[in-house]
């Protein structure tokens, strides 16, 4: 069994809250630049999810408005 799996999960808020709390000044210009082109795609990621969400939505009202 993975040492991860016996710790609690982090809640999505406390995740988030965590990464920005984080001291950027201890990074580095590389580092900080990966954490911009990771986070980037997380936006990317979660745009996308959106669209997906927000088009089952609709399909949805669409379906009990008839």
């Amino acid at each position: 069994m993975d040492r991860d799996d016996l710790e609690p999960r982090k809640r999505r808020d406390e995740a988030l809250a965590a990464l920005a709390k984080e001291d950027l000044s201890l990074l580095g210009i590389e580092e900080l630049e990966e954490r911009i082109t990771a986070l980037g795609g997380e936006i990317a990621r979660i745009q996308d999810q959106l669209v997906k969400k927000r088009g089952s939505l609709s399909a949805a009202e669409a379906l009990f408005k008839k």
